[in-house]
Parts: structure tokens; C-alpha cells; sequence
């Protein structure tokens, strides 16, 4: 009996591809550009106009008032002006005196800074108060009161006086006035006095009430008549002349 051997062939096993065909197809190819969205880059920023026609304004004000600044510094003068409060007599030394800088107007006759020192030494001509700018009329060699002159107070009511403010320098008339028992038709002319103001101050009386202080300058021979009149309480005064 004759056997036959049949040979069988091995199986071939087809090996499972792991790799799913849409994974594949999204792989980029080595060396290509990417196939995604574009990504937008960071937005330009865009330029105010407003905002530098703004700051460029505030850097030319900012130059105008410092040129300002710069000539006002250069117009300003040098003068003499008081550091403390003067008296009218007194003499003026050199530490009631300073300097300071102001643009002065032309027409103000005020005393240069480096012509302090002519000051120093001379009485003063009116009464000064502290700040005031010193001027050629504000000083005399002159002793106050001078020879044939005398100075006299004069106490006043507010109704005893005239208006406007009285200064020093002032031109008036003291005029004695009518005591309560005396009758106006009996008097022509009441007796006045001419003098010139040397000071204003204000103050109280022995009630309470206020008054005006005046202190005037009479001819030497009026100086005691006119004591007299003020002593009496029963005067008023007359603005004549500001002329100084």
C-alpha cells in the first residue's frame, strides 16, 4: 500500500495596520507647511491723536509761562521798602530798611536799592507802615515839628468827621462847635483853626465808644487854643485839600 504525504503550506497572517487611515491623512508630511487656521497675531496699537495734540499743548504752555516768568523776573527793580512800621519824626535806621523786587510803575518815585543807605539817618516825613515802598517824600532832614510848628491831638466822634478817611498830609480846618445851651443865631462865625494831619488812629473813648485820634500840626502861636478847643470834646473837622 503506498502512503501519499501531503505537504501543507504555512498560513500566511496578514498583520492588523494599527494605524487608522484619518490619523495617517493628518499627519503632516515632513518638511510642509502646517494645514491648520492661521493664528492671529497681537493687534497693532493704534495712535491717539488726541491724546499728543493734548500733551504737546500742555508742553507749550508749560514754555510760554516760563519765558513769562523769566521776563517778569527780569523787569523787576530793586527799592527800598519799610521792614517795620516808621513814625512820622522818628529816625530811621538801617534795620527798619529792606530791599525787595517789584515792577514798579514809572510814575511811583520809589528809592533804588542801592540807594538805601542815604535813607538811613533821616527822620521820617509821614507815618510808614510795614511793606510800604519808601519814596523821596517819605524822608526829611528835618526834626519833626520843626521850628515855628507844634503838634496837637484832636479826639473825634465818627459824626465830627469828615467822609473819606483822613491820611497824613491832609489839609483841614478844626472848627469848634456849638455846646447844647448855645444859640446858633447868636454866633456869626465859629472860631476854626487851619492845620495839617500828621497821623490817624482809631481808639475808644472813656464810655466805650469810638472814636478818631487825630494828631495835626498847627503854627506854634494856634498850638494852644486849639488844646483848649479839644479839650472841650465840642469840635469837627474840615477836609480843605489833599495836596501834598
Amino acid at each position: 500500500m503506498t502512503t501519499t504525504t501531503v505537504q501543507r503550506r504555512p498560513r500566511l497572517t496578514r498583520r492588523a495596520n494599527t494605524t487608522s487611515p484619518d490619523a495617517t491623512s493628518a499627519q503632516p508630511e515632513k518638511g510642509s507647511a502646517p494645514t491648520g487656521p492661521p493664528v492671529a497675531g497681537p493687534p497693532k496699537p493704534r495712535r491717539r491723536w488726541g491724546l499728543i495734540a493734548a500733551a504737546l499743548m500742555v508742553v507749550a504752555v508749560g514754555a510760554v509761562g516760563n519765558v513769562w516768568l523769566l521776563q517778569s523776573s527780569t523787569d523787576a527793580d530793586q527799592v527800598v521798602a519799610a521792614r517795620t512800621a516808621i513814625e512820622r519824626g522818628q529816625v530811621i535806621t538801617a534795620e527798619q530798611l529792606m530791599n525787595v523786587s517789584v515792577s514798579a510803575d514809572p510814575a511811583v518815585r520809589t528809592v533804588p536799592g542801592g540807594e538805601m543807605s542815604s535813607l538811613v539817618g533821616q527822620r521820617a516825613a509821614v507815618d510808614v507802615a510795614a511793606g510800604t515802598l519808601l519814596t523821596g517824600d517819605s524822608v526829611t532832614a528835618e526834626n519833626v515839628p520843626g521850628d515855628g510848628v507844634s503838634l496837637v491831638g484832636v479826639a473825634l466822634s465818627p459824626a465830627m468827621m469828615p467822609g473819606p478817611p483822613l491820611a497824613a498830609g491832609d489839609r483841614i480846618r478844626v472848627v469848634a462847635t456849638l455846646g447844647q445851651q448855645q444859640d446858633p443865631t447868636l454866633v456869626a462865625d465859629p472860631a476854626a483853626l487851619n492845620a495839617v494831619v500828621v497821623s490817624v488812629q482809631s481808639g475808644l473813648d472813656s464810655v466805650g465808644q469810638g472814636q478818631t485820634i487825630l494828631t495835626v500840626q498847627v503854627p506854634e502861636g494856634d498850638a494852644a487854643g486849639l488844646a483848649a478847643m479839644a479839650a472841650t470834646g465840642r469840635v469837627a473837622v474840615v477836609l480843605d485839600s489833599r495836596d501834598r
